[in-house]
């Protein structure tokens, strides 16, 4: 049997027989097609019918399936929080509107019938407060992202200089599926990598992160716990201070609106300009580790920066 089957047999004894075998009280479903559709939509950053054929198992690419396949893990180990992977694909597919969360209750007929169970939901699965059109400080603006931002983006995604500190400049396609999913994560959590435009113009984008892989630093290995602020600048932009005041304003939205105070930020060893971001922050230099998604190379190697919000820069 090829690897690739193999992982197709992995998958489906996971979701078939393991996950069902395993729910326990608490978990928000126990059938197999519900296990798939939540593990194959955080997978994919939203419905995994948008973007593959079904069956799933034999269309995803690869590396989709291992994802899949590594939540699912991470859930009977107890490191990944299924109501919380459940409330992001409920809110992808339209099936909790935000705002109608009271109290960790859901009102009558606002959650499909049969999908969460004794009509509530935990604190993990209660969206933030409803999200401001931007955050502006001057000349900057946060917000969301237009299909206006595809070209610009992709121009920033290309250029050598940009991206010397990621494995290789992204493609166009890549870089208008990378758009897509920054602003699908505002439906799923509340939050996100903001659009940033100064003086009417897009720039490239600052904002938070839910990182749904398990990282290898403390506390890391808890799936969806960890938040991560980032940034990516187009050239022009540099050295004129916006990737700080920009993260600053995501800072005082995440901890105001949304009551996330600890975050974190990472970014190859050599990348000087990324963490004298950091450091302007007030991040706290933890450790460094090795990058799992990043190949064998001098990239590999990444520092990893915490910050309190209580120790925010002003």
């Amino acid at each position: 049997m090829s690897t690739g089957a193999d992982r197709r047999a992995q998958w489906r004894d996971l979701v078939a027989r393991r996950l069902p075998e395993a729910a326990r009280p608490g978990w928000p479903v126990r059938l197999d097609h519900c296990f798939a559709r939540i593990l194959l939509d955080n997978a994919c950053g939203g419905p995994w019918r948008d973007s593959v054929a079904a069956p799933a198992h034999a269309n995803m690419p690869a590396d989709g399936l291992e994802h899949a396949i590594a939540l699912g893990e991470a859930v009977l180990a107890g490191t990944a929080d299924l109501a919380l992977l459940n409330r992001r694909s409920l809110a992808w597919r339209g099936k909790i509107r935000r705002g109608k969360i009271r109290r960790g209750k859901i009102r009558r007929g606002k959650i499909r019938r049969g999908k969460i169970r004794r009509g509530k939901l935990r604190r993990s699965e209660i969206a933030t407060a409803p999200m401001p059109d931007g955050l502006q400080d001057g000349d900057l603006l946060l917000r969301r992202w237009r299909p206006a931002d595809t070209t610009p983006f992709a121009a920033l995604n290309a250029d050598p200089a940009v991206m010397e500190f990621f494995p290789r400049p992204r493609t166009e396609a890549e870089s208008a599926a990378e758009a897509s999913s920054y602003d699908r994560r505002f439906v799923a959590d509340g939050f996100g990598p903001w659009a940033l435009e100064r003086d009417g113009r897009f720039v490239g984008f600052v904002g938070a992160f839910r990182i749904m892989r398990a990282m290898p630093f403390p506390g890391g290995e808890r799936v969806g716990a960890t938040i991560e602020i980032g940034w990516r600048l187009a050239r022009d932009a540099w050295g004129h201070g916006l990737a700080t005041r920009a993260a600053r304003l995501t800072l005082a939205d995440l901890a105001g609106r949304c009551g996330i105070r600890s975050v974190v930020a990472y970014t190859a060893s050599g990348n000087r300009r990324s963490l004298a971001v950091m450091e302007r922050l007030g991040m706290v230099r933890a450790e460094t580790f090795a990058h799992p998604a990043v190949p064998e190379g001098p990239l590999r190697s990444h520092i990893l920066y915490r910050l309190e919000q209580a120790g925010v820069s002003a």
